[in-house]
């Protein structure tokens, strides 16, 4: 029996168009699931704030901290781990040069305590930001960051930009082209250079500029963008160490104006300064009866460096004013330096030598 039904459903499985149900085949082993490739975590630069206060924390009714700066921009946290703390929280006017020394020495001292640090930024007032900034240039001695940065419009005005502005001095110092190129400036997402940056404008936002020369780089919405260099010596490559240097010589800055007296020039030495700085008018000349002064100081061998009250360009070399009997130190030129930022450089100077001829130096590498 069982022969002849297998013989039968042979003869149908050969006639054409009969369909004869197979057994089912068994199913395939269930393919093992393979655990997903490790990712490792993003590690973050790290960025430290210095707090100095400013009209970036300027907000009514009572100033912001270093944290309610970093709390108040959530952003940071997709660009670095940044940690915040309170040098001062004043206006950048109020700022003493003794805190200016300890700002110097802190920064000097992350760098050197903290090797995985990326980068410092530090928020001042606008209004005398720039001689922050340039005073730092020449006495941190690192290679990594320093950003300034700060605001026009306090936090709690319309149209405030302090958190912009703090959230690109965040990603410039957090990136690693921004290393070698000195002191940085970032505001309004430019990059200028401390040396040649200047406030331009007592209100408008965009204020900062580098007249003559140019902003180092931009801070854009995709990368931080640069595209040249800050030229001089700075940072890692100054001499000057301001690790013991207790107090900066006095130098007094003049304006030179139509009859301009030289009796100030000559106070200012009897009240003891150490330099003067003359804001010249056009490219050196002077005015009433300042040579008197600038004669006296001379005599007493106070050096006295010239620059130009124009915004821009460059005292290559003075004529002397005067003819004394007395030997007396030449004046000094300072280049395309501003007032204000030779008298930094000219401070720090005098804590290493009197030298005319080292003075002049020091004036034309930085």
């Amino acid at each position: 029996m069982r022969s002849a039904v297998l013989a039968a459903a042979l003869i149908l499985a050969a006639l054409p168009g009969v369909a004869v149900a197979q057994a089912p085949s068994p199913a395939p082993p269930a393919p093992v699931a393979s655990a997903p490739p490790a990712v490792a975590p993003r590690v973050l630069p790290r960025v430290r704030l210095v707090a100095t206060g400013g009209t970036i924390s300027n907000r009514r009714g009572g100033r912001l901290t270093a944290d309610d700066l970093v709390a108040s921009v959530p952003a940071l946290a997709d660009h670095a781990t940044v940690q915040a703390e309170q040098f001062a929280n004043t206006g950048s006017s109020q700022l003493t040069l003794e805190q200016w020394l300890g700002i110097a020495r802190r920064v000097n001292a992350l760098f050197r305590d903290e090797p995985d640090l990326t980068g410092i930024v530090v928020t001042c007032g606008t209004d005398t930001l720039e001689e922050l900034a340039y005073f730092l240039h020449l006495t941190v001695h690192d290679r990594r960051p320093v950003v300034v940065t700060g605001s026009m419009r306090n936090p709690s005005q319309v149209g405030y930009e302090g958190q912009a502005n703090l959230l690109a001095a965040v990603r410039v110092a957090a990136d690693p082209a921004a290393a070698g190129r000195g002191v940085l400036v970032v505001l309004n997402d430019e990059i200028n250079g401390a040396r040649d940056v200047t406030k331009t404008d007592a209100l408008r936002l965009h204020t900062f500029e580098s007249r003559g020369f140019g902003s180092l780089g931009v801070v854009d919405g995709d990368r931080v963008v640069f595209r040249r260099m800050a030229e001089g010596r700075h940072t890692a490559a100054s001499e000057f160490d301001v690790t013991t240097v207790a107090a900066l010589p006095r130098v007094d800055v003049f304006l030179v104006y139509q009859g301009a007296p030289g009796d100030l020039l000559k106070a200012a030495v009897d009240a003891g300064a150490r330099g003067l700085v003359l804001a010249t008018a056009g490219a050196g000349a002077i005015s009433g009866t300042q040579n008197e002064g600038i004669t006296y100081a001379r005599e007493k061998g106070i050096p006295v460096v010239a620059t130009t009250r124009a915004g821009s360009g460059r005292i290559a070399s003075m004529r002397e004013p005067v003819t004394s009997t007395v030997p007396a130190p030449p004046r000094l030129a300072a280049g395309d330096l501003s007032p204000v930022k030779a008298r930094i450089l000219l401070m720090l100077a005098l804590t290493r030598t009197s030298d005319p001829a080292d003075l002049q130096r020091m004036l034309n590498e930085y």
